[in-house]
């Protein structure tokens, strides 16, 4: 069965670590990983070629033991993973002060990818361009944005200004200015539109005790996080008092919520059922890999 949306193998492999396969020590046998994204639609020949190209990127750490191998997250893949993480997970914010933060940064015209990377970083914390090199948040952020630019090295091209007030805009005028909410919206309608009726099924058969099989659930619930993955690249997680009329943002988190806890306990037995499958014959099961990337936060 082909995946249900269009995405690069690197990313679904990515999301299969962070999700499954890192609270279970960070490594997997190769086997183990092929059946799983075998179940997500992807062929083997595509993941091997792209579990062997993360490897040389330092992303993931393979290791032999005879003619079987284990494919481990490094602490470079992890940090990849942690990024990601962090706002799909966040909290809808309700409140807010009234006050802007503001970051401001100059680059140097040479260093224009570094550039890119500090607009992309930016815009993963749900800032908003206001002008060229001026980017604002009604969450004060100072610390991921701090971390993240000593990360990019570009700590000396940035400033970071907190609790101000904006004049001669409203904050609708400035919303309208920094973020298409209007675009956002329409995708979050779409996502309802196919998540919504999917989720009260499934709920409907658990209820029944006719729940689908662990496999299926799996499947489902890995492509329902990854489909979700897209909005916090782009909504900023904006306070309530900051919305437009009709936002669906909040109801898409909700029901993304309900159905990935509602699909957690089968889909987790079914990866327990493969990652815990030993393909080596008895008597080489000597001794274990040494774990790597550790337990999710």
């Amino acid at each position: 069965m082909s995946p249900p949306v269009s995405v690069r193998t690197h990313i679904v492999i990515f999301g299969l670590f962070g999700e499954y396969i890192v609270p279970r020590g960070g490594s997997a046998w190769t086997t183990a990983l092929l059946r799983l994204l075998g179940v997500l639609g992807i062929s083997e020949r595509a993941a091997r070629s792209t579990l062997s190209r993360m490897s040389q990127k330092g992303w993931l750490a393979s290791e032999r033991n005879g003619r079987y191998s284990r494919y481990a997250i490094t602490p470079r893949g992890l940090r990849v993973i942690r990024e990601g993480e962090v706002r799909i997970f966040e909290p809808r914010r309700k409140e807010w002060d009234g006050r802007w933060h503001m970051v401001v940064y100059s680059v140097p015209e040479g260093r224009r990818r570094l550039r890119g990377k500090v607009r992309t970083r930016l815009r993963w914390l749900g800032f908003g361009r206001l002008a060229p090199g001026t980017w604002i948040s009604p969450t004060d952020r100072r610390a991921e944005v701090e971390g993240d630019l000593e990360d990019l090295n570009a700590r000396e091209y940035a400033l970071y200004f907190s609790d101000m007030q904006l004049h001669f805009a409203t904050p609708e005028e400035i919303v309208g200015r920094c973020w298409d909410l209007e675009a956002i919206n329409q995708d979050y309608a779409r996502f309802l539109e196919y998540y919504e009726p999917r989720f009260r099924d499934f709920q409907e058969a658990f209820q029944r005790g006719e729940g689908p099989e662990p496999e299926l659930c799996f499947r489902e619930r890995f492509w329902l996080a990854l489909a979700y993955a897209q909005f916090p690249r782009r909504d900023p997680n904006l306070p309530e008092r900051l919305l437009p009329p009709g936002w669906l943002g909040t109801r898409a988190n909700e029901i993304f919520r309900a159905y990935y806890d509602l699909l957690r306990q089968p889909a987790e037995r079914f990866v327990d059922r493969v990652v815990g499958s030993d393909p080596r014959p008895e008597h080489l099961r000597v001794s274990e890999p040494a774990p790597a990337g550790g337990s999710r936060a």
